[in-house]
């Protein structure tokens, strides 16, 4: 059963209460979104550190539920990496 946008953006919220969350439906399927995920919990972290916490928020539903999410991070303007 595909996932609804809304679902995704819930569960990254939940981890990182205080990220500017968009998702994009890809293919229009429910499967394959696009997400740009910003936040200060990013600071001092690597880029795959980043995907790291998104991904862990979704948990078992990547791969299951959610096929595929193609995921940008990036931390709020004026901050540094």
């Amino acid at each position: 059963m595909p996932m609804a946008a809304n679902d995704i953006e819930t569960l990254i919220r939940a981890a990182l209460p205080d990220a500017e969350i968009e998702i994009r439906d890809l293919a229009g399927d429910g499967d394959h979104y696009a997400a740009r995920v910003v936040s200060a919990c990013f600071a001092g972290l690597n880029r795959v550190k980043q995907h790291q916490l998104v991904y862990r928020a979704l948990g078992s539903r990547m791969g299951g539920e959610l096929h595929a999410l193609q995921l940008e991070t990036a931390l709020p303007d004026g901050e540094e990496q």
